[in-house]
């Protein structure tokens, strides 16, 4: 069993990826025109009830867009099921026909469902409320949802990744934060060497914590890998995944190799007042933009700067994954469904969502460092009008690296086998890192495992 801090890690990054907003209006306007011009059974004015499920949690942005749809949608009543998104339970209600009008779910499952034709193509949807996917979302986070040329879902969120450095451990090693260098082994093991520290064997400061084992894909990516080809299929098998273990490996070798850098970090108070930062536990970590709202709390007990990750040719690198709505194939209401979901990725919803955030953290005390809605737009409209200095160079310079690093986004792609192929490189990188396994071999297990699963949905 995975200890309390992964669990707690999930659970924040969960409430991130899913309810952190929501809100629509009927016809919301975005730059851009209709991808279509049909807009079908989506058309007409929204009114009914609507059922929407997979909303968990609603905090203040997310209740915030919901307040603000209600209002834009007076003519539909919406029943609410504000349990988890769950796939046993999608599939057992597609074949009941118990399936609700609108559902909110992780965007590694978008291709999986749209292969099975079990929720529906949104190209008429846009065009019904007058909004060009391409020019309102990123492309990216377009791309995580588009399955064989066709929107399946209408996305939302990026909080993509960097590298937040200790600045006090880093400086008393005489390394500067350009020299957590991804884009150069040789430097970045050096850092990694003049800043790792151990007493008896075990770690007590990692030089460097790439979170890899949960994030196998982040790298891939980054490191030139490869997880599908056009199709979707899987292509765990390809010699720059290997590679791209290899550099993983020397990595934690270097801090004493993988199994004792992940019992140790699993020892961070990562949510609390004594984390790693504070502690001086790490030199550098990995981590997403959400992490900077979690070390405002101990902002005056930490000293940090963030580079992003790069890629070999030097060039910033960012992933991450998302939530999106979809509407089921069977979905009775599909006007409404449609209206609701777009509307929650409006301009007038998400500056709603802005505000309240903006309130919360004003009355919280804490810096208020942004939101990544996953819209280019909106995400320097609310940077410009809600992100003001808190005068501490190093997290100022933080919260605005972060912003830096959202153009460089890649999209992990959208696989019928999306979950499994996460899963499976994941097993493979521990297996190949814990010594079970060399990197081909468990390269070519996980592309075994990932490959059925893959002609389980479209075979």
């Amino acid at each position: 069993m995975e200890p309390k801090r992964r669990a707690l890690l999930a659970a924040v990054a969960a409430g991130a990826l899913l309810f952190t907003a929501c809100a629509a209006t009927p016809g919301a306007t975005t730059s851009g025109g209709a991808t279509q011009a049909g807009a079908g059974e989506f058309a007409g004015t929204p009114s009914g009830t609507l059922k929407a499920w997979g909303f968990e949690n609603a905090d203040d942005v997310g209740q915030s867009r919901l307040d603000y749809v209600a209002k834009q949608l007076s003519g539909v009543t919406v029943s609410l099921d504000a349990t988890a998104f769950d796939s046993q339970k999608f599939i057992t209600r597609q074949a009941s026909g118990d399936m609700p009008d609108v559902v909110q779910m992780d965007r590694a499952l978008v291709a999986t469902y749209a292969a099975q034709g079990l929720i529906t193509p949104l190209g008429e949807c846009f065009a019904a409320q007058n909004v060009d996917p391409a020019a309102t979302y990123y492309k990216n986070v377009v791309a995580d949802v588009t399955y064989k040329g066709d929107i399946y879902a209408v996305p939302q969120f990026f909080q993509p990744p960097a590298i937040i450095v200790n600045n006090r451990v880093a400086k008393a090693a005489g390394v500067a934060p350009e020299d957590i260098d991804t884009s150069n082994l040789d430097t970045l093991l050096a850092a990694i060497s003049k800043m790792y520290k151990e007493k008896n064997g075990k770690p007590t400061t990692l030089g460097f914590d790439p979170q890899a084992h949960s994030n196998t894909q982040l790298w891939m990516l980054a490191l030139g890998g490869k997880l599908t080809d056009d199709q979707g299929a899987p292509t765990l098998t390809d010699p720059a995944n290997a590679a791209a273990f290899e550099w993983l490996k020397k990595v934690y070798d270097a801090q004493g190799g993988f199994a004792k850098v992940k019992s140790f970090s699993d020892t961070f108070d990562f949510f609390g007042d004594k984390n790693q930062y504070v502690a001086d536990q790490v030199g550098a970590q990995m981590n997403f933009q959400w992490y900077p709202n979690v070390l405002a709390s101990t902002m005056k007990k930490i000293d940090i700067w963030t580079v992003p990750i790069k890629d070999a040719s030097g060039n910033t690198f960012a992933a991450a994954s998302g939530s999106a709505f979809v509407i089921p194939a069977g979905a009775k209401n599909k006007a409404a469904a449609c209206a609701w979901a777009v509307g929650l990725t409006s301009s007038e919803s998400w500056m709603a969502a802005a505000e309240a955030r903006a309130a919360t953290r004003a009355k919280d005390g804490a810096p208020n460092t942004g939101l990544m809605t996953g819209r280019p737009d909106m995400d320097q409209k609310i940077k410009t009008e809600y992100v003001k200095s808190v005068g501490n160079e190093g997290f100022d310079q933080t919260v605005s690296a972060f912003y830096d690093v959202l153009p460089s986004g890649a999209s992990f792609g959208a696989s019928p086998a999306g979950e499994s192929i996460k899963a499976e490189l994941s097993n493979a990188l521990i297996s190949f890192l814990s010594g079970d396994k060399d990197a081909n071999t468990a390269l070519a297990d996980a592309q075994t495992a990932a490959e059925s699963a893959y002609q389980s949905v479209v075979g």
